[in-house]
């Protein structure tokens, strides 16, 4: 008896069975970011805020996310969108020019890890106070040092995934 086998080509998955990767944008990132005032449309995928980074938000986002903030330093909220706080202060003069795109991408990733972070603690100054201290799931070191590469908000995210969950090692 001959066995019959599957072409190769219909054994790949199918769109329907491959789970979607891309992830909605986090929840209060857009508000942090001053929501429809400046951002003009709500993204609803990660691709959404490609276009939006890549299309150019003006300086005044990066001002509406930082002015409130107590917890942390000019200087830590400097080194983590990579600027100097000169240029920092400089830039106020300018709010309604676009940021070049990696800072742009900065400011987006510091607002989705603020937004977080605001979750997990039960509010923005919390998750301030929170990102100015040492943590002891990051090694000692401060959340919002680790932000200063792609690498280290990816753990301090995977970490605040883990308070989330109650799993604290």
């Amino acid at each position: 008896m001959r066995t019959r086998t599957t072409p190769v080509a219909s054994r790949r998955p199918t769109q329907a069975t491959v789970p979607a990767r891309e992830a909605s944008p986090s929840v209060g990132t857009y508000d942090l970011l001053g929501g429809r005032r400046l951002i003009k449309h709500e993204p609803s995928s990660r691709a959404d805020i490609h276009a939006i980074l890549v299309g150019g938000i003006p300086y005044a986002v990066l001002f509406h996310l930082t002015d409130p903030i107590e917890a942390l330093s000019e200087a830590d909220i400097a080194m983590v969108i990579g600027v100097s706080t000169r240029t920092l202060r400089r830039q106020r003069e300018t709010p309604d020019k676009a940021m070049p795109t990696d800072l742009a991408s900065k400011t987006w990733l510091f607002a989705e890890t603020l937004a977080k972070a605001a979750d997990v603690f039960g509010g923005r100054e919390a998750a301030e106070r929170w990102m100015s201290l040492p943590a002891m799931g990051l090694d000692g070191a401060r959340p919002i040092e680790m932000l200063r590469t792609v690498q280290g908000a990816e753990l301090v995210n995977e970490f605040l995934g883990r308070l989330e969950h109650g799993v604290y090692n």
